[in-house]
């Protein structure tokens, strides 16, 4: 455990990056192995399909999808031969996942009729406490939600259902030391474990429709065509997904977490009509600075050198439009299923907010689910593990103009 009140890491090649030199033999793998890993829709299809030995992907509107994500990627300036492997890995496991799901629900059309109870969705950005308030709601036995092994690999292969330990989780295992020694600051900004709690936008990805790859890359050829469609259908697959999880691996009611919902509350009304919506709020420029720092430190995973510059610029004008459709859209999810919860009134009580959302959900705040929060509060401080610098100065911005561009959020949520 680190010292909270360490100094704070700075990110000084956030520009031109310094990979450990134990992890260069296998990036140096990683890149020999790009010319068998095209970013090629007929080489993935292919290979999804030898993998699982299935060949239905369902309904074959996410190919148009698929070819626009791919034209982006391939438009990525200095994309390496590691960031080509990495993203033909996401590809294939997100195509891999749509043959497994198909399959499912021919095998069990019975799926189908799985009613799901009223959800509860956290829709905050980043660093507003949506992953602390997701993770100490999830520490209770009341909600079903998505450990990150099941978010990325949510259907078992058929030749690996009931092999124990769980193969998904295994790989899991050796994704996330993968990632924690290229990135061994990530976790100062996002904590990721196998069964850390982790959002259904990565069960969006295998419908190929998710605010997602924003994050995995600068993308604007996908974010202009994500922006111009319709998500509803996208949400259905969702929900489809959701229920054949619950078949799967039971739960009673989901606690969901996501920051596209911020400009979905139509959609997600819509396609979940009984939602619980619990919308968080912190002062925009920090939390800015902090998902900044976050996106421009993992783009390493794929490019170098990292136009931190234009990343940040693209992403203010994204954030900027995010919050306008949540001033636009708040009151489409009435009060008696949503809240606001601001930042500092959770840090400040946060055993109060919980029994606030329970109250609000209609569920009983009992001793079993206070203990287990209390015991999360207890391994999980806030900063225990350290923090990062940041500054507009790292991204070429000025404080003064992020304020004045986000004042109308501030005025409606945080004055």
């Amino acid at each position: 455990m680190t010292d909270a009140t360490a100094d704070p890491v700075q990110l000084d090649d956030l520009a031109d990056p310094r990979f450990p030199a134990e992890i260069e033999p296998l990036r140096q793998m990683m890149a020999s192995m790009a010319p068998e890993c095209p970013l090629d829709a007929d080489v993935l299809h292919a290979k999804a399909v030898a993998e699982t030995g299935l060949d239905d992907f369902g309904a074959d509107d996410y190919r148009e999808r698929l070819d626009v994500f791919l034209a982006a990627l391939q438009e990525i300036p200095n994309l390496h031969a590691a960031g080509v492997v990495n993203f033909h890995a996401q590809l294939l496991q997100w195509l891999k996942n749509r043959l497994l799901l198909t399959d499912l629900l021919h095998r069990h059309p019975e799926i189908h009729d799985i009613e799901l109870v009223a959800p509860i969705v956290i829709a905050g950005l980043p660093r507003t406490g949506t992953t602390h308030l997701h993770n100490l709601l999830a520490a209770g036995p009341t909600f079903r939600t998505i450990p990150y092994w099941e978010s990325n690999e949510p259907f078992p292969l058929p030749s690996e259902i009931g092999v124990e330990p769980d193969p998904r989780r295994v790989r899991m295992d050796a994704a996330v030391e993968f990632m924690n020694a290229v990135m061994p600051h990530f976790a100062l900004m996002h904590e990721m474990t196998t069964d850390h709690v982790h959002e259904e936008i990565q069960l969006l990805a295998n419908d190929f429709s998710s605010m997602l790859f924003e994050t995995l890359a600068h993308v604007p050829r996908w974010r202009d065509y994500y922006l111009t469609h319709d998500q509803t259908p996208h949400y259905e697959h969702l929900k489809t997904q959701l229920k054949a999880l619950q078949f799967l691996r039971g739960g009673r009611r989901w606690l969901l977490k996501s920051p596209q919902h911020l400009e979905q509350l139509p959609v997600l009304n819509h396609v979940f009509p009984d939602v619980v919506v619990i919308v968080t709020h912190r002062d925009p420029l920090p939390v800015v600075l902090s998902m900044l720092a976050m996106l421009a430190y993992s783009a390493r995973m794929h490019c170098s050198p990292v136009p931190v510059d234009g990343i940040a610029a693209s992403w203010v004008d994204r954030l900027e439009r995010m919050l306008g459709a949540l001033i636009r859209d708040r009151d489409v999810i009435p009060s008696q299923r949503s809240i606001d919860v601001r930042f500092d009134d959770f840090m400040a009580d946060e055993m109060g907010t919980a029994a606030t959302i329970y109250d609000l959900a209609g569920e009983s705040f009992g001793g079993e689910a206070r203990a287990a929060m209390l015991g999360y509060l207890e391994g999980h401080q806030r900063g225990r593990l350290g923090r990062v610098a940041t500054s507009a100065q790292m991204f070429g911005l000025d404080e003064r103009e992020l304020q004045a561009r986000f004042s109308p959020y501030i005025e409606r949520f945080l004055s």
